[in-house]
């Protein structure tokens, strides 16, 4: 068994918590109980307008996750009590957060690798307490648990108290109410799956408005915040959710910035560009791509993942001495090798990419362009049969 400690270092008396957990450990494991203790330090600190709660959970997550991956734990157990669940439940409702936000924090999800547990759930904190006292455990409170800055412990101090005077089961009623809010978001989380899937939504060809708009309006919402969520891999701000609802139809070409690219709608398509909010212009590069495995190009902000194949790949001996550069009046690619030569502007309106995913490097051996992002290999530089050959993937950063 792991005990894992995460050191934030954002008390004063962190080292003094570190110490007190690691002894406790140490004492347990010379009664014979096999408690071996894991500790991490985060390096990192919260930026300048970064909520300091959100920060210590995302740094608290990712440190648990290395810790546990690292000794071979698929399974770690986390102390949320039902108090904390109503909490939860009360501020993500403060905050207008939808059914996910409200549905608070699940007794068991499987994310990154790892299975995350609160066996507490249900227990109220008095009888955590309770069994502490009665089996002599010495536990310590987090100060900053009195820092009113903070909204939990605003809520906790000046709203609780008197919610709970009022209402003496709002802990459980509240509690209870953020399990029926799971039973919503995981229905609601189906039937967007079910819906996706039969518009024939995916991340590369992108999201069919067309199809999408058929749906129903509570249902089209929904499926559209499903599609961003597993585009964007963090849930979708409502306000990008609004105005996608009001302009994803429009005609012509449009574009919407959002973290790590922008999402544009080209031809009935809403699709996503990594990296897309400014062209690069960089000279050119001279690259081995004949060996697999993932070839960073800084200079074009984005790597090449290369790929041995049996097929419909570029020769190794040419892939070993190739450049990239920028696009160039009069460059021309073969689609396929009973198609003629056309150029990179026709081929790129032939196969539905829109403006900000051309700004991909050309790779050429000497001046004949050998792949396009977007395009593949030019049907003339493809190697013959039998010949050793790579298939050649531009990943954008």
């Amino acid at each position: 068994m792991l005990a894992l400690h995460v050191h934030h270092g954002l008390s004063a008396n962190a080292d003094a918590w570190l110490a007190h957990c690691e002894d406790r450990c140490r004492r347990w494991a010379r009664a014979g109980k096999r408690v071996e203790f894991v500790a991490e330090r985060i390096s990192s600190r919260p930026q300048r307008g970064d909520s300091i709660e959100a920060w210590a959970r995302q740094a608290r997550y990712r440190a648990l996750r290395r810790m546990a991956l690292a000794h071979a734990a698929d399974l770690v157990l986390l102390g949320h009590h039902r108090r904390d669940q109503a909490e939860t439940f009360l501020l993500q409702a403060l905050r207008g957060g939808g059914v996910a936000a409200i549905s608070a924090m699940p007794a068991l999800a499987r994310r990154d690798g790892v299975s995350w547990a609160r066996p507490w759930l249900e227990t109220p904190r008095e009888a955590i307490e309770a069994y502490a006292r009665r089996h002599r455990l010495r536990w310590l409170d987090d100060d900053s648990n009195d820092d009113e800055r903070l909204a939990r412990n605003r809520l906790r101090r000046r709203v609780w108290p008197s919610l709970v005077a009022a209402f003496p089961d709002a802990e459980v009623t509240l509690a209870g109410a953020a399990r029926w809010a799971q039973q919503a978001a995981a229905l609601l989380e189906t039937t967007a799956a079910t819906d996706l899937a039969t518009i024939g939504a995916d991340e590369g060809a992108g999201l069919d408005l067309a199809a999408w708009r058929a749906l129903p309006d509570a249902r089209q919402r929904t499926a559209l915040r499903r599609w961003l969520a597993r585009i964007l891999q963090s849930p979708a701000p409502a306000t990008l959710v609004e105005r996608l609802l009001a302009e994803a139809l429009a005609t012509g070409t449009r574009r919407w910035p959002v973290v790590g690219g922008e999402l544009h709608s080209y031809r009935g398509r809403l699709s996503f560009v990594p990296g897309a909010r400014r062209a690069i212009d960089a000279g050119p590069v001279a690259i081995d791509l004949s060996r697999p495995g993932l070839h960073e190009v800084p200079a074009w902000g984005g790597a090449f993942q290369v790929d041995r194949v049996a097929r419909g790949g570029v020769p190794a001996a040419v892939a070993a001495q190739l450049v990239v550069r920028a696009r160039r009046p009069g460059d021309r690619f073969q689609a396929g090798a009973a198609r003629p030569p056309r150029s990179l502007k026709l081929q790129f309106q032939g196969a539905g990419l829109a403006v900000p995913a051309r700004a991909g490097p050309i790779v050429c051996d000497a001046d004949r362009i050998v792949y396009v992002p977007g395009l593949g290999i030019d049907a003339r530089a493809l190697a013959a049969a039998g010949e050793p050959q790579v298939a050649l993937t531009w990943l954008p950063r």
